[in-house]
């Protein structure tokens, strides 16, 4: 019996003009957590869509427990073994947890005396591998971690013994990425097989046995986790030395440019998000709002760009106010020079069936560089997103790919291009990073800096606090909807930690 549960051999595979994968050799021992990092663009997703039948490879062998398997589609990669949990969720929002576990195996289920012994078999998984959560809850009522938990379920309820997570924490708060590196650890010490996609370098440090590195659709190098380090992986990620701290000098703040008061949100339950919120941002800095997700943040940014209703309280912009009825003119507040990099650039910041040209003037088509009378300058908006693809290194350099067709990463940078390139006065930007590899990471953040320093005002969320501390001149704290603290971000993480979770506040009013 081989030790390898997976083995590649020479796979390679274009889409057009792009080569994804060159001739990929890929060992993954049984029984270990094996990482595959690269920069947005590398081929990763690509090659493990090939592994799970999503695509099939050009040319090359693919070796399932030592013996060869042909995996024309994801039935054949099920049978074999081989589970998938994507970066976005494959899951009927509408469905119950047991719905979509049963989903697609529904034969499965008949032959086993239905869905009674379903529902038994869910629990058994959910016991044994401490994946908890109500069978009969619905998805879109769940958390984004409970709904990775029933893909992670979904995969085993059909006999996975390899599985391949693309991208797990990209959507998850720190504390749920710690339970899922439980999780992972628990199946990996049961003798399953896990293939962990990242861009995160410390989380392959804390829980991968083993990493490759694809770097332009080749596999660079493959380590020993234990024998290397983030700063030897994240130059062979980049093919060069990587920054992994950000430089920054002073701020010079100068007059306010928005400035928030008493704002009150509700959101579609009707439930009190932000509670009478108050703060200002000046030219010339960045305020950072560190909390845990779902602590009215994301109401908060949706408020300030005129998207979601506010029950009290002013927005100002640049001295002039913002309506916060909920019926903002979008157009206008560009034109006043507010850009916005929503949280969910999926649902919020892409058409993901438009051209990568389209989306890059989606918002913006009023300008007159993109008009020729009433009709759209096709050539000045092709041009025009042609210097943001270089600018931005956004891979592949093709304006008339469809946005669906890029990376979570490059999709990001489509949106931040768009925003940051038309010469703001308040840059309000959501989770700027997410899903974005280490070089990419290192240009995002130099690029916000250079915000800064010309003069705008930038208002930044994120759930990675060390983006928060190291980006920001002042941090704010959100807890259940209330700043709860203002700190300078030489606060310690620990005590922001504490702002995160109220426990300050509560120990303060008992005194």
């Amino acid at each position: 019996m081989s030790d390898l549960a997976i083995e590649l051999k020479g796979i390679d595979k274009s889409f057009g003009a792009v080569h994804a994968n060159k001739n990929i050799n890929l060992r993954v021992h049984k029984g270990t957590i094996h990482g595959i990092i690269g920069e947005n663009g590398a081929g990763k997703s690509t090659l493990m869509s090939i592994l799970y039948g999503f695509y099939q490879a050009d040319r090359g062998d693919i070796m399932v427990n030592g013996a060869k398997v042909t995996i024309r589609d994801p039935n054949v990669a099920i049978a074999s073994g081989i589970g998938m949990v994507h970066q976005h969720f494959m899951l009927v929002d509408n469905f119950s947890v047991l719905e979509n576990v049963m989903l697609g195996a529904e034969e499965n289920a008949i032959l086993n005396r239905g869905i009674i012994n379903a529902r038994a078999e869910l629990k058994r998984l959910e016991d044994e591998y401490a994946l908890e959560v109500d069978p009969d809850a619905i998805i879109e009522e769940l958390p984004v971690g409970l709904q990775q938990r029933v893909e992670i379920l979904k995969a085993l309820y059909r006999g996975a013994e390899i599985l391949i997570l693309d991208e797990p924490t990209g959507v998850l708060t720190p504390p749920e990425a710690d339970h899922l590196f439980r999780i992972l650890e628990q199946l990996r010490d049961q003798g399953k097989t896990i293939i962990l996609i990242t861009h995160k370098l410390r989380e392959i440090m804390a829980i991968t046995d083993e990493v490759s590195v694809m770097r332009r659709g080749e596999i660079v190098a493959t380590r020993d986790t234990a024998k290397t380090s983030v700063e030897e992986l994240a130059e062979l990620m980049v093919g060069r030395r990587v920054l992994l701290r950000v430089e920054k000098g002073e701020a010079h703040p100068q007059d306010v440019k928005l400035a928030v008061s008493g704002l009150t949100v509700r959101d579609n339950r009707g439930v009190v998000m932000v509670d009478d919120v108050s703060f200002d941002i000046k030219a010339g800095e960045i305020v950072g709002i560190a909390g845990v997700a779902g602590n009215g943040q994301s109401e908060l940014l949706e408020s300030i760009t005129g998207i979601r209703h506010a029950e009290r309280g002013t927005v100002m912009l640049d001295g002039d106010p913002v309506d916060v009825s909920g019926n903002a003119d979008a157009t206008e507040l560009r034109k006043r020079g507010l850009a916005h990099v929503p949280e969910d650039r999926h649902h919020m910041g892409l058409v993901l069936s438009f051209e990568e040209n389209e989306n890059a003037m989606l918002g913006y088509h009023y300008d007159e560089a993109y008009l020729n009378g009433p009709m759209l300058n096709l050539d000045n908006i092709r041009k025009s997103a042609e210097k943001s693809v270089e600018k931005y290194d956004i891979r592949p350099p093709d304006v008339r790919l469809k946005t669906a067709n890029f990376s979570g990463g490059n999709q990001q940078k489509i949106v931040l291009a768009r925003e940051m390139e038309r010469d703001p006065v308040v840059l309000v930007i959501g989770q700027p990073t997410r899903g974005v590899d280490v070089g990419a990471i290192e240009f995002i953040h130099k690029r916000i800096i250079e915000m800064r320093d010309a003069g705008k005002a930038v208002l930044l969320v994120s759930v990675e606090l060390d983006e928060i501390r190291a980006l920001s001149d002042r941090i704010l704290v959100m807890f259940a909807g209330r700043i709860v603290g203002e700190r300078l971000p030489d606060a310690t993480e620990g005590e922001l930690g504490l702002l995160m979770a109220g426990v300050e506040e509560n120990q303060e009013a008992a005194q």
